[in-house]
């Protein structure tokens, strides 16, 4: 079983550019950065590799000093996780700022973890920064190093002290293996604002990894976690509320990165869980998210969430329920519907499996004589129309793609199928080679005219 790669924690007051030196470290843009105190809230985490050397970085949010966030007490606490999980702790401190009680407070409680601490002295491209950095020799920690994290100046540096900490825990020494990486399920859990989503992936995890409150928008960045389950690598992405646009602009800078970041999410991901609240039934806004992962290809499974509050309502009401969701969203008639309770945790291990065998299904290849077998069988029940109400006949098809499956049909005539004949053709592949929460794309094309033979 591959090692697991050690934990370099990013702690440090509010806004003195964690996040900006997280996604300078792991080439990536995880991290939302904004000039506004307390924007990462949860604990991200992504690998990151230096001089051979791999090890898995983590950004906190803002520990100590003040803040207006609601939810910093939860922030706090995320951080101590990920500070007890640290094999390497690197301490951000403002050099313009200089050397505050907060950074002294932070100083003494990561002493007490006894763990190793390298100190970056970040923004210190400032002149002014450059004759307070002395001042952080005073904690106690060493080394000392001045960095800028929007420039890069001095990163290099930092990730040399990294490597020099955890370099033998996180690299054999030998020469890097080119052997491919183990497939990883990438899974989505997206939804409207307080729909439970980050109590589903806490749930899923079997420990509090995400912040959970009843405050709308609690997550902001997009939270990526692996879990290995039953021995399939999965990646659970934790998602911002996503809101209609107009107030989403209205929410400021940090909403609109997040809602970005949850879009980015969807189009990564393999699979997405699109969770509703059972108490309010589909929405148009569910529906509009859904539509987001019909176009982008993706699995996915409808997860009606606090079924505990609706048990009472008896077994007509979970039928009511499926076909006013379904008639919400007709575009997703494909997609399973479950019921759950993050809460409670009921039925909530029938997601994994449910996400679980649509990843399976979207990799499906059908052979081609089967598949025109299938094509033989349904023409001669169900002939193809075109638009123009001509005579069509598919000659032969083909599977061209997966992930979402993709067929392409030959037809003597036509460019283009009726779309209630496409539409058919879509739900009896889906009957007989089992495309469960999938969208299938097909394609129509004449047939070239033979060439004449040479003479």
């Amino acid at each position: 079983m591959p090692r697991k790669p050690p934990s370099v924690v990013l702690v440090g007051r509010p806004n003195v550019g964690k996040s900006t030196l997280f996604n300078r470290i792991t080439g990536s843009r995880r991290a939302i950065v904004a000039p506004i105190a307390g924007t990462t809230r949860d604990a991200l985490a992504r690998p990151a590799v230096w001089r051979g050397a791999t090890f898995t970085l983590y950004d906190t949010g803002g520990l100590f000093g003040a803040s207006e966030d609601p939810l910093h007490a939860l922030v706090v606490e995320q951080g101590r996780w990920a500070i007890d999980h640290a094999d390497l702790l690197v301490l951000v401190a403002d050099g313009r700022e200089g050397l505050v009680p907060a950074d002294e407070q932070i100083a003494r409680q990561i002493r007490e973890t006894g763990r190793p601490v390298v100190i970056a002295v970040n923004k210190t491209d400032d002149k002014r920064a450059q004759q307070s950095v002395l001042e952080f020799y005073h904690l106690g920690f060493d080394p000392v190093l001045e960095i800028s994290a929007e420039h890069g100046h001095g990163v290099a540096e930092l990730l040399d002290e990294i490597v020099k900490h955890v370099g033998t825990a996180g690299s054999s020494g030998a020469e890097p293996s080119v052997s491919p990486e183990p497939h990883e399920t990438r899974i989505a859990i997206v939804g409207r604002p307080n729909v439970g989503k980050s109590s589903l992936v806490n749930r899923l995890l079997r420990e509090d990894r995400v912040l959970v409150s009843d405050v709308p928008g609690t997550t902001r960045d997009a939270i990526d976690v692996p879990l290995l389950w039953h021995r399939r690598r999965l990646r659970i992405v934790d998602t911002a509320g996503m809101r209609r646009p107009g107030r989403v602009g209205r929410g400021g800078k940090v909403e609109v990165v997040s809602v970005a970041l949850a879009k980015e999410a969807i189009a990564d991901a393999d699979v997405v869980a699109l969770i509703i609240d059972a108490r309010e039934g589909a929405t148009d806004l569910d529906a509009a998210i859904g539509g987001e992962v019909d176009r982008a290809g993706r699995g996915i499974v409808i997860v009606a969430n606090k079924w505990d509050l609706m048990k009472a309502r008896g077994q007509d009401f979970v039928k009511a329920f499926d076909d006013e969701t379904r008639r919400h969203m007709r575009f997703l008639d494909y997609a399973p519907i479950l019921h759950i309770s993050a809460l409670t945790g009921e039925r909530a291990p029938r997601v994994l499996e449910t996400l679980d065998r649509i990843a399976e299904a979207r990799q499906k290849r059908v052979p081609t004589p089967a598949l025109n077998r299938f094509v033989e069988s349904v023409t001669a029940t169900n002939p193809p129309v075109s638009p123009a109400r001509r005579h069509v006949r598919i000659l032969y098809a083909a599977q061209i793609g997966v992930a979402p499956p993709k067929f392409v049909f030959f037809t003597n005539v036509a460019t283009t199928l009726h779309f209630s004949y496409e539409r058919f053709l879509v739900n009896r592949l889906r009957e007989e080679f089992g495309f469960v929460g999938s969208p299938i794309r097909i394609q129509v094309r004449r047939r070239a005219a033979r060439r004449a033979e040479r003479k």
